[in-house]
């Protein structure tokens, strides 16, 4: 083999891995170039990138194009009105090849403020994605995975868009959101957190205060927390008790008893401020484990 093709596949390859590098992180050929001639593999060289310093690294992102998003929105919008509705979201879902029951658009309507579940505002859009930096299908596709690895391994990431589902996917003017509905969401995003660590157990020893958090943690670096068979225990107490919805504050308060409950129920406060709801499944969980149903 001469030297020159050797060269040319050199060049083809390093062109290869500068489109890779761009398409995950939108950023420049410069860029990408200056990230691949430091670390050589395209893995290590996005990780790089993502953990460079924030303000460097908005200046080497270039900006999404207004433009381009508007023309994006205007393509997925209902013909009669300024939002995307249903059928523009399902289509958008065909061309970022991602589930419309995928646990990552939850990720996607707190980024962009969506006002309720399947819709998307011209502005939430245009501000969401910019923030993202993308504007075009390909860069938002690759986004989602990022995303959806965020969701799952951060923890006060996971907590704003747990917090955010309930409000934007509540009926207007209600208080509460439907019971059906609440156990689709707690379905999706449980099983998410708990796979990805963002709801790793945080062990509390019973009757602790602050001066003694650091050995508490201690004494429960093994203990184990929330079980994956546990949100289904949680479904099915829901149900035989008969309630309609999940108030705000059972759904909020939810997430912290998940993070810190211990697998066998025995350290629940039951002095804290905990809604009645969860004070009554604790007891359901404890009977259910003492006779090993």
């Amino acid at each position: 083999m001469s030297k020159s093709s050797g060269k040319k596949m050199d060049k083809a390859a390093l062109d290869a891995q500068i489109q890779q590098f761009c398409t995950i992180t939108s950023a420049s050929v410069r860029d990408a170039k200056r990230f691949l001639e430091k670390y050589k593999r395209v893995e290590i060289a996005v990780d790089a990138y993502y953990n460079e310093p924030a303000q460097a690294q908005q200046a080497s992102i270039p900006q999404p194009s207004t433009s381009k998003l508007n023309a994006l929105f205007d393509k997925y919008k209902d013909p009669d009105s300024d939002e995307i509705a249903i059928d523009g979201t399902i289509k958008l879902c065909e061309d970022l090849k991602v589930d419309p029951e995928d646990v990552v658009l939850l990720s996607v309507a707190y980024q962009l403020k969506s006002p309720k579940m399947g819709e998307w505002s011209r502005k939430g859009w245009v501000d969401g994605w910019k923030e993202l930096s993308c504007d075009t299908i390909t860069a938002m596709s690759s986004t989602l995975v990022r995303l959806r690895d965020k969701l799952g391994s951060d923890s006060e990431y996971f907590a704003q868009v747990y917090n955010y589902t309930f409000d934007f996917s509540r009926p207007p003017g209600q208080r509460s959101l439907a019971l059906d509905m609440a156990q689709g969401f707690w379905g999706l995003l449980i099983p998410h957190g708990l796979q990805g660590g963002a709801l790793s157990h945080l062990a509390r020893g019973a009757g602790s205060d602050d001066e003694d958090e650091e050995d508490d943690a201690m004494m429960g670096v093994d203990e184990e927390g929330w079980k994956e068979e546990y949100t289904q225990w949680w479904f099915e107490y829901l149900t035989e008790k008969g309630g309609k919805g999940v108030s705000k504050d059972t759904w909020q308060m939810f997430l912290e008893f998940v993070r810190t409950i211990d697998a066998k129920f025995e350290k629940f406060d039951e002095e804290g401020a905990w809604p009645s709801t969860i004070d009554d499944f604790v007891a359901y969980a404890r009977e259910r484990l003492a006779s090993g149903r």
